[in-house]
């Protein structure tokens, strides 16, 4: 009776062991799979899906296993095998996929602005977006035959139906849930997905063998799966120590530019190229989150000075400026010009503010120095006051203390992902307005007028709803990103674009703004505007700017949908 109890005492942490693993396992594959494909909440949400119906579907085949005990040590084999190498496959993929048109196109001739995308190349693109999901099927499917198979173990061990079995069973399967995702949220985010795959597969690989020891008379083929094992561990720590760098060099394919460095903060994965056109000249830096273009270097002031500069030409004063996103300090650049005496820069990321802040050494350069004196430093001016935190949240607090800002500039990424859609709403706009002073102004980035014209005007429609009195936008080309848009507005008086209009001469010279420039960014090709009135205003509760910005980017991969 003893023995049989240290077994269920053993079973007990071996589900709770696996219920962690197949929990991190779930988020790391979602996490990635974000990253590949690029609509990272859409697939993270859609692959947690996947997953769940797969873990239900493997629970009901688990009944066709006829042995328990053989059929849970091959099933936890499978499992840490998929686990560990399901990241690498997955980047096998759309490495080669990636590379594929270009190897045509070098291999007949062909100029390589007419790279092949369509016909079967495209058919291929679309199997090798649902391998992820491929992979998050059959690997839900396998952990959800555990808990059956672990329920039968342990009537099989005490020769009798269970009273509480599932709910024993549950219950340790819900509290090892709850560790793998605080290890994963603690400690796996920073990590290479690679690498984070390894480890869990390893501890899914070790708490098999105690399974496999444990009940070694009741197992079948033993010899055969130990060997299994030996060769599984093998893989795992061979993924383990060169997967990163597999996993990187695939990454590289991906970027048109030599990666020069790459990083992994707890809310995005961060990856920095560069290109040299001119060896006299500093080379072109481009800068990527979850592998979308945040800036070039060759291009990016005219970004910044289109974000920051009709803002402050238009306020009154310039002593206190807000600055809601902007941890690259290339906005703060430009605002500094402008000799303020407080700029306060509320951003989420740590990571991503003490990259452009401090020098990052590798091998004994600092690898991001072309990045700080890109911004000029302007993160450690004391000038600075650097907020770490959610700006919905750290508004509140600056309302609270009942602080004025001159001139609010919002550099927010697009509202890609329902957390940031929250930013973008009405509420979060009248708390900036509450902040702005009377005679100041509000620049908004607004995402692109072209590829997503309605996401564009509901932001406009929501900051007029929010109360603030006359609310422009205008827009411009930038290389990197194509038509970009920006929105600006005052709670009082008359409409910044009116004030620039007044403007004599420029007060400052940043070498590429022109007065003429300013006036023209807000022309509009005629009718833009007609389909103002079917806009949404973007609230808490309906998500509507995030909803017409998923729906661009379909639109942009090519799918069509009609309301």
């Amino acid at each position: 009776m003893k023995s049989l109890t240290l077994k269920d005492f053993g079973l007990f942490v071996i589900m709770a062991v696996l219920a962690g693993c197949g929990l991190i396992y779930e988020y790391l594959l979602s996490h990635y799979t974000g990253r590949v494909l690029g609509a990272v909440e859409t697939v993270i949400f859609a692959m947690i899906g996947v997953m769940i119906v797969s873990m239900g579907i493997g629970a009901f085949v688990a009944r066709y296993i006829t042995c328990p005990y053989t059929g849970f040590a091959w099933l936890e084999l499978s499992i840490a095998i998929l686990g560990g190498s399901g990241v690498l496959l997955i980047a096998c993929v759309f490495a080669f996929i990636h590379t594929l048109p270009v190897s045509i196109a070098k291999t007949f001739g062909m100029p390589m602005d007419l790279v092949p995308m369509g016909g079967f190349i495209k058919n291929l693109v679309d199997v090798a977006e649902t391998v992820p999901y491929v992979v998050g099927f059959i690997l839900g499917a396998l952990i959800g035959a555990e808990i059956p198979l672990i329920a039968r173990v342990r009537e099989s061990m005490y020769g009798y139906k269970l009273a509480h079995n599932t709910g024993d069973i549950y219950g340790m399967d819900y509290i090892g849930a709850g560790i793998g995702a605080a290890i994963w949220v603690g400690l796996m985010l920073r990590l290479e997905p690679t690498l984070a795959a390894s480890i869990t597969a390893a501890a899914n690989l070790c708490v098999g063998l105690v399974f496999f020891f444990l009940f070694f008379n009741k197992i079948r083929w033993r010899h055969f799966l130990l060997v299994a094992h030996i060769i599984a561990a093998s893989l795992i720590m061979t993924i383990g120590l060169y997967g990163p760098g597999w996993d990187a060099a695939m990454e590289d394919i991906l970027y048109k530019d030599r990666v020069v460095y790459r990083l992994s903060t707890r809310y995005q994965r961060v990856v920095i190229t560069e290109r040299t056109v001119d060896p006299l000249q500093p080379p072109i830096t481009g800068f990527y989150i979850n592998g979308r273009t945040q800036f070039s270097s060759h291009d990016e002031h005219i970004y910044h000075a289109l974000l920051t500069y009709p803002a402050m030409v238009a306020s009154a004063r310039h002593e206190r400026v807000l600055i809601i996103g902007g941890g690259d300090g290339l906005a703060l650049r430009d605002i500094l010009r402008w000799s303020p005496k407080e700029v306060v820069l509320i951003d989420i990321d740590h990571d991503i503010i003490d990259f452009f802040k401090m020098p990052r050494f590798v091998e004994g350069a600092a690898i991001n120095q072309r990045l700080l004196e890109l911004n000029h430093h302007s993160l450690q001016d004391p000038r600075v006051k650097i907020i770490v935190g959610d700006a919905f949240e750290e508004v509140d607090h600056l309302l609270g203390t009942i602080q004025m800002f001159d001139t609010i500039i919002v550099d927010l990424p697009d509202p890609s992902h329902p957390d940031l859609n929250k930013l973008y709403t009405a509420r979060f706009y009248s708390k900036l307005r509450q902040l702005l002073s009377g005679d100041g102004a509000m620049t908004v980035q607004s995402t692109s007028p072209y590829h997503a014209k309605n996401a564009f005007l509901s932001i406009g429609k929501t900051l007029r709803h929010s109360g603030f009195l006359v609310v422009d936008q205008y827009h411009h080309n930038v290389p990197s990103f194509g038509e970009w848009g920006w929105t600006i507005a005052t709670k009082t008086g008359v409409g910044a674009k009116a004030r620039l209009a007044q403007l004599d001469i420029l007060p400052i010279d940043d070498g590429w703004t022109t007065k003429g420039k300013l006036i023209s960014v807000f022309e509009f090709g005629q009718g833009y505007f007609f389909g103002l009135p079917q806009i949404k205003i973007n609230r808490l509760g309906n998500g509507a700017i995030y909803q017409y910005h998923h729906q661009a980017w379909r639109e942009h991969q090519g799918v069509y949908s009609r309301e």
